[in-house]
């Protein structure tokens, strides 16, 4: 299946061993609401009738290319963690219930967000009211930020779940290394999103909007992680190999 190919169709990938072998019930059920949140993410249900509908609707392309990305992104990450760990209990089952109701319940947020920056302030027909008064951007981009912060959390949760199982699932020191390293770039994820949160909040309303730029600090933050990690992982195994 999809999920098997994109993780490795090997016993191991990079090193860690891939424990969940064939797909879980609990996977199923998340790609079926993966799934239903892209359906929810469509720009138009319905052809366009006209150019000039077709038009309005190429408006919302980069607003769902955007969306879809993110989607896309927590698919992989919920699915390289079901890889790895292939773990069904009742906690893991919970966090990722959790992280599904989060999908669907931020999908219109998020493609109302997006489509605000690529499309601009729309106005209803045949009235010049816009879709979001200036007063009301500090709450769109808090409850943003809030949904960031709380998948990732959720995230996190999953990941030191699946550390503190370490004896049971037989991890070795190195894939303890790689679980730690994916916990702490999880809190880096979560502090992001706690940054934008906050300035948002302290933000005067008509500069909430630039509160969205701490998303931006990802691409450093994390460039300078994997470097960090990458040469201590180097260390880690060459000392590994000395013994």
């Amino acid at each position: 299946m999809f999920r098997k190919t994109v993780a490795g169709s090997g016993e191991f990938l990079h090193g860690f061993k891939l424990r969940g072998h064939e797909v879980r019930r609990i996977e199923a059920f998340s790609d079926a609401v993966f799934a239903f949140a892209v359906t929810l993410l469509i720009v138009s249900l319905e052809v366009p009738k006209s150019f000039a509908a077709l038009l309005d609707t190429m408006q919302g392309f980069f607003a769902f290319g955007v969306c879809f990305v993110l989607l896309m992104s927590i698919w992989y990450e919920q699915n390289t963690f079901f890889r790895r760990y292939g773990l069904d209990d009742l906690t893991t089952i919970v966090l990722n219930a959790a992280l599904m109701f989060l999908v669907l319940f931020y999908v219109y947020p998020l493609k109302f967000l997006f489509s605000l920056l690529f499309s601009g302030p729309a106005h209803g027909p045949g009235q010049m009211v816009p879709a979001i008064e200036p007063s009301n951007v500090p709450t769109l981009m808090e409850i943003y930020g809030g949904g960031f912060l709380a998948i990732y959390l959720l995230f996190l949760l999953m990941y030191v779940h699946a550390r503190n199982r370490s004896v049971l699932l037989q991890l070795t020191t190195l894939e303890i290394f790689e679980t730690n390293s994916k916990i702490y770039k999880t809190l880096i994820f979560i502090g992001t999103g706690l940054v934008s949160v906050v300035a948002a909040f302290l933000l005067k309303p008509e500069r909430a909007g630039l509160s969205g730029f701490a998303y931006f600090l990802l691409a450093p933050a994390l460039s300078v992680f994997y470097g960090m990690r990458g040469r201590l992982k180097k260390k880690y195994m060459n000392a590994s190999h000395a013994k």
